[in-house]
């Protein structure tokens, strides 16, 4: 059942002003979505306390897809899944500053990498910060992929890193946009949020992500840049959703029946965060520095998650996927 408006919704409006600014509150007053989208990943979006940016969590991952502590999901696609393979073009949707495609390119698998996205102020950092590392086989387009005219070009894999789940009718998305892109023997790369649409997740995930939240001590529940403690988590209305980013988790739950309907999978690793995501989120930033509570308290979580999980699929999966014929 949907939720309209939750308590979370108007503690959120307060913390993303003080994370934030009010300008990004206003600026989500636009009457268009897309200027909506594209507000939600300007540079402010770099003062928030984010789970993906705990080093011990990024181990966790790593773990859980390439079965090494040290070796991240571009390291596994490169070393192990795409080994042998030469001259590949990959278009990267929604690449925002395409940090994991800059980190791609240094592979010399990769003829070229084109990074398409929204966004033009990422767009123009991406491309900097390539110019500046000497990056040669990659090219930046800020434009929408629904208007987007690629001719004749066809690639080896479309790559999506946490932005499939920003597009909508996924259904008629993928065999629509993405299969007439991709060459005969194409493939799609994810690494993705596949969770609950509009992040309306069941009474059971809210009732656990509560119940893992008593893991953590008070000291550690002080949201970023607040004097608020996290002491219960109620999720996101609907209205908040489209309000602060139209296209967040627009059609996610169904991606994963898609990518089965019109790709065989050739590697798929679920790692979690239905319970980290929400229980880290606003406090994450106690601990991107670990001590060894902070250590244990993170452990709980995670062989907390883990016990979840043996009932429940997983919000995010790592996967690569080949067209059937």
């Amino acid at each position: 059942m949907k939720k309209y408006l939750t308590k979370d919704d108007l503690l959120d409006v307060y913390i993303k002003g003080k994370q934030r600014g009010f300008d990004f509150i206003l600026s989500k007053f636009q009457l268009k979505g897309s200027k909506r989208t594209v507000s939600a990943f300007n540079e402010s979006a770099k003062s928030s306390a984010n789970w993906w940016d705990i080093p011990y969590v990024r181990e966790r991952w790593n773990k859980k897809i390439s079965g090494n502590a040290t070796k991240d999901h571009n390291s596994f696609l490169v070393e192990d899944i795409l080994k042998g393979q030469k001259n590949l073009c990959v278009l990267s949707l929604g690449s925002g500053e395409s940090t994991h495609e800059m980190k791609l390119a240094k592979s010399s698998i990769f003829k070229n990498i084109t990074c398409l996205d929204l966004s033009d102020y990422r767009m123009t950092e991406a491309r900097k910060t390539a110019d500046s590392r000497g990056i040669k086989n990659m090219e930046f387009i800020c434009a929408n992929i629904y208007e987007h005219d690629f001719g004749a070009t066809k690639y080896d894999y479309v790559l999506f890193n946490a932005s499939l789940h920003h597009f909508d009718e996924i259904k008629s998305f993928i065999p629509q946009k993405i299969i007439p892109i991709l060459k005969e023997n194409g493939g799609l790369i994810m690494n993705e949020y596949v969770g609950a649409t509009r992040l309306q997740f069941d009474k059971e995930q809210i009732k656990a992500v509560n119940k893992a939240l008593k893991i953590v001590p008070k000291k550690y529940k002080k949201r970023f840049k607040t004097k608020l403690y996290k002491n219960n988590f109620s999720g996101s209305g609907v209205w908040r959703m489209i309000m602060a980013d139209p296209s967040e988790c627009v059609d996610s739950k169904m991606i994963m029946p898609t990518l089965h309907q019109y790709f065989n999978t050739q590697i798929e690793k679920p790692y979690g965060g239905n319970i980290l995501a929400n229980a880290l989120k606003d406090i994450a930033h106690h601990f991107y520095e670990l001590n060894d509570e902070k250590k244990q308290v993170l452990d709980e979580l995670f062989a907390f998650e883990d016990e979840y999980l043996k009932n429940s699929d997983s919000d995010f999966v790592f996967g690569v996927y080949q067209l059937k014929k």
